[in-house]
């Protein structure tokens, strides 16, 4: 083999070389522009809810999980890390004790990191896609929310109190799970709303939905040291995930 034709073999292997690196890293700047390895896609139930008006609502099938929690928390973003209870599995557990603060923080972090446009739900988003599994008639809504729960109504009500893993309550006809269970979630109405010329991100209070809907102050972590409703309180604050979009 002369000279010239190991030059030229080289020379071709070398373009080979660089051809596949070159691949290797358009395919990693490709993969890059997606979304997030350490803030995965919430699973969303199978059908959306469509509201009065034919708009449709694409809805977490569970409230976000401890485990979920715990990665925004990890991540630097979410301020409270959330303790796993002894028999809890904190991939199936919802995450509860959360404000409106917190649930705010928490979309901050998996919107950035999905690239997607999540939210919580408007309290007509949650009274319609809770509708197939609440009583018919709930406990109509309290008016003030610098009350405190009255000692009385702790073991008042319909809804179970204790904790329990996603799943086990009912589901919707869209395959929502859970609605009717112990955690009460965030809803992003504020309680005196655009109408009477609140600016939201000065709200004091927000709408939670539940075995009935409740307005709660945005810092409350415990709802049984503040809020306010007819009937029983919320056992756990939650959040669950909504968006305009399919996911």
């Amino acid at each position: 083999m002369t000279a010239a034709t190991k030059h030229s073999h080289l020379s071709a292997s070398l373009a080979s070389a660089l051809a596949l690196v070159a691949v290797a890293l358009i395919g990693a700047a490709f993969l890059g522009r997606g979304p997030d390895a350490s803030h995965p896609m919430p699973i969303m139930a199978t059908a959306p809810v469509v509201m009065p008006d034919g708009n449709a609502v694409y809805v977490q099938k569970y409230e976000v999980t401890l485990a979920e929690w715990n990665a925004c928390f990890d991540a630097g973003i979410c301020n409270i890390s959330l303790r796993v209870r002894e028999g809890f599995d904190p991939a199936t557990t919802p995450a509860t004790g959360l404000s409106y603060a917190d649930a705010t923080q928490y979309l901050g972090w998996i919107n950035a990191g999905t690239a997607h446009n999540f939210r919580l739900p408007t309290v007509e988003e949650w009274t319609r896609m809770a509708q197939s599994v609440l009583p018919e008639e709930p406990d109509p809504i309290f008016t003030d929310p610098s009350l405190t729960w009255a000692s009385s109504y702790l073991t008042e009500g319909i809804a179970p109190r204790g904790l329990k893993a996603q799943g086990s309550f009912s589901t919707s006809p869209e395959g929502i799970a859970d609605l009717d269970g112990s955690v009460w979630e965030w809803t992003q109405d504020c309680y005196a709303g655009a109408t009477d010329g609140v600016d939201p991100d000065r709200c004091p209070a927000f709408f939670v939905g539940g075995e009935h809907v409740a307005a709660m102050s945005y810092l409350v972590r415990d709802p049984a040291r503040g809020g306010c409703a007819v009937g029983t309180p919320p056992a756990h604050l939650g959040m669950r995930l909504v968006s305009d979009d399919p996911v």
